[in-house]
């Protein structure tokens, strides 16, 4: 299709879409936005409830906030907005500290369910000692989760092994205590098969740990469909949560009882103004709290995940396929054939909601992309990475990004 195609067919997609109407909410110029999958787009409802937060609560209030500002519950109250964007009932997500922070959690509580489950012959297992005392990770993952799945090894006398997803089913066995694996790659932007991967896990007596960062907000998830057992996640890409926005740890409900973690404080006790010396953990998804929240990355979370008070996840799920869909028709015709190589699957069930190119001297190209007003990132050594967030992103950006990333070669 030729380059004078494109633009009505742009037009003619935007002027169908059932999300056009969703950008209005988001604080956005002239320049195409590519990468949501990094640093979602700011809300036009945080900066007042920011403002309340500071100027009102903290200001004013200040320590009655806790209680009359619902400070103290935000954590598990942010968790349940949250839940429906990943397919989990409430009482199952909790939101604070980091991503990093909360994939530990999740790997060392992991290993000690597994322990207690034992091997399959009704033997208690015990990491180190004949026990199930091994950690997969994906291999591909993003680096920190590596690095937090080795430390996690170590604290718990596991041998790390790391695997590609597709290697896991034949990497299982009766020593397998735990499984960590990323739902979308970073790089490439491939939806792996929580569905498939995670039966296996269970399967084989282990427990499964899913990584986020890269679907939530972008495509359903089915954590409770698919019988996840734990997940992590963050809230500042496709969530719109702002820089360094609080994570989410999530716990299925049947592992609650049973969840260990390896981080007590006091506001995961059970009595936390009690004070006592001996930690008793609080029942349900609350004994993954740790320290005291951070109110104000919360209360900011909490006013841009209302954006999704009328949007189905189904329905952005359907837009991003068909905006990836376009921009890589769109580079099929503007781009000079051999320039670019494409790294993301074309199949729709292996695809998230990015598209990542190959090309000599990318980071150069994704330079001058920025000073013509499309915003992507680079990834060593050669990727170009384009994210699309369904709330936001428009088929006329799409064609834009493509059209000007042809005029680069």
């Amino acid at each position: 299709m030729s380059e004078p195609e494109m633009r009505p067919k742009a037009e003619k997609l935007d002027a169908a879409d059932e999300l056009a109407g969703m950008r209005a909410q988001f604080v956005l110029d002239d320049t195409v936005y590519l990468d949501g999958n990094s640093l979602g787009a700011l809300p036009r409802s945080v900066p007042g409830r920011v403002e309340d937060a500071v100027r009102r609560q903290w200001g004013s209030l200040r320590i009655r906030s806790w209680d009359e500002s619902g400070w103290w519950t935000a954590p598990e109250r942010i968790g349940d907005r949250i839940a429906p964007l990943v397919g989990a009932a409430p009482g199952q997500i909790v939101v604070g500290d980091s991503t990093s922070v909360n994939v530990f959690k999740a790997v060392v509580g992991a290993v000690r369910l597994a322990a207690e489950k034992g091997d399959g012959e009704g033997h208690a297992g015990r990491p180190g000692s004949g026990g199930r005392d091994e950690i997969l990770v994906d291999a591909t993952t993003f680096p920190t989760d590596g690095y937090i799945a080795a430390s996690a090894a170590r604290l718990t006398g596991c041998t790390l092994r790391p695997v590609t997803p597709d290697e896991v089913p034949g990497a299982l066995s009766e020593r397998t205590a735990a499984v960590l694996l990323n739902h979308v790659d970073y790089r490439t932007g491939r939806l792996h098969d929580l569905p498939s991967l995670t039966a296996s896990i269970q399967a084989a007596g282990a427990i499964s740990v899913w990584d986020l960062c890269h679907s939530a907000g972008a495509l359903p998830v089915g954590l409770d469909e698919h019988g996840v057992d734990l997940a992590v996640g963050c809230t500042y890409k496709y969530l719109n949560g702002g820089p360094g926005s609080p994570a989410y740890l999530y716990v299925r409900e049947a592992h609650q009882p049973r969840f260990d973690s390896p981080l007590p404080g006091w506001n995961s006790h059970a009595d936390p103004f009690g004070m006592t010396p001996d930690y008793t953990p609080a029942p349900g998804a609350l004994r993954g709290r740790v320290g005291t929240p951070d109110i104000l990355s919360m209360l900011a979370l909490e006013a841009a995940l209302e954006v999704w008070d009328d949007v189905s996840i189904d329905a952005i799920r359907t837009k991003s396929l068909a905006l990836t869909d376009f921009f890589l028709e769109c580079v099929e015709s503007y781009v000079p054939g051999g320039a670019v190589e494409s790294l993301t699957p074309s199949p729709h069930m292996q695809r998230g909601s990015q598209v990542a190119l190959r090309c000599a001297d990318a980071g150069n190209v994704m330079r001058r992309l920025i000073d013509r007003g499309v915003i992507g990132d680079f990834r060593e050594p050669d990727v170009l990475r384009f994210g699309f967030t369904p709330l936001y992103v428009g088929f006329g950006d799409v064609e834009r990004a493509a059209r000007v990333l042809g005029e680069m070669f």
